[in-house]
C-alpha cells in the first residue's frame, strides 16, 4: 500500500511566468496540448544555479520557439498556487505541492512568425493575444488567484504599454 502524500511536506517547485505584450499591450496566452480550454502565459521550472530572468528568457524559447522579447519588470515578490488534491503526487514526478513563480512583464520584440508551438518538447497547441482583463476568466481555476495578483501588479506597467 502507497503511503499518502503529507501535502505540507512537499516543497514548491521553484519557476517562472512571463507575461509577454505585444505592441498594442495585449498578453500573450497560448493552450495546452490535448485540452479544450485550458490556457496560460508561458512558465516553467528555474534550473539549478539559474536567475529567474535568465530562466524567464529560456522558457520562452522552450515554449513558444522564440525568446525575442525585451525585460520590464519582475514581480516584486514570489505568487505561490497549490495544486488540487486530484493532481497531488500526480505531476513531477510528486515532488512538489505546487509552484512558487516569479512574474516577469516582457515586451515582444519579433513577429508573429517568430512564434512557433512545434518546438523540441511542444506543450501548446494554439495561441493567441488577449486583453489583460481576460486573463482570470481563461486559467485554470487553481492558478487564478496567481494571475489576478500578478495582473494587478502589473496593471499600470501594461497600461503603459498600450500608450
Amino acid at each position: 500500500m502507497t503511503a499518502p502524500i503529507v501535502r505540507d511536506a512537499l516543497p514548491y517547485r521553484p519557476c517562472v511566468g512571463i507575461m509577454l505584450l505585444n505592441d498594442r499591450g495585449e498578453v500573450f496566452v497560448a493552450r495546452r496540448s490535448g485540452s479544450e480550454g485550458d490556457w496560460q502565459m508561458p512558465q516553467g521550472g528555474v534550473d539549478d544555479g539559474e536567475d529567474a530572468r535568465s530562466a524567464a528568457f529560456r522558457e520562452l524559447e522552450e515554449e513558444i520557439g522564440t525568446a525575442k522579447a525585451e525585460f520590464i519588470a519582475m514581480t516584486a515578490a514570489p505568487h505561490r498556487y497549490d495544486l488540487p488534491d486530484d493532481l497531488l503526487g500526480k505531476v513531477w514526478k510528486g515532488r512538489w505541492r505546487g509552484q512558487e513563480q516569479m512574474w516577469m512583464l516582457a515586451r515582444f520584440t519579433g513577429t508573429e512568425t517568430d512564434i512557433r508551438l512545434d518546438t523540441d518538447h511542444p506543450e501548446f497547441d494554439a495561441w493567441k493575444w488577449i486583453d489583460a482583463e481576460e486573463l482570470p476568466g481563461l486559467i485554470v481555476a487553481f492558478k487564478r488567484p496567481v494571475y489576478e495578483s500578478v495582473l494587478a501588479e502589473f496593471r499600470p506597467l501594461i497600461a503603459r504599454a498600450k500608450g
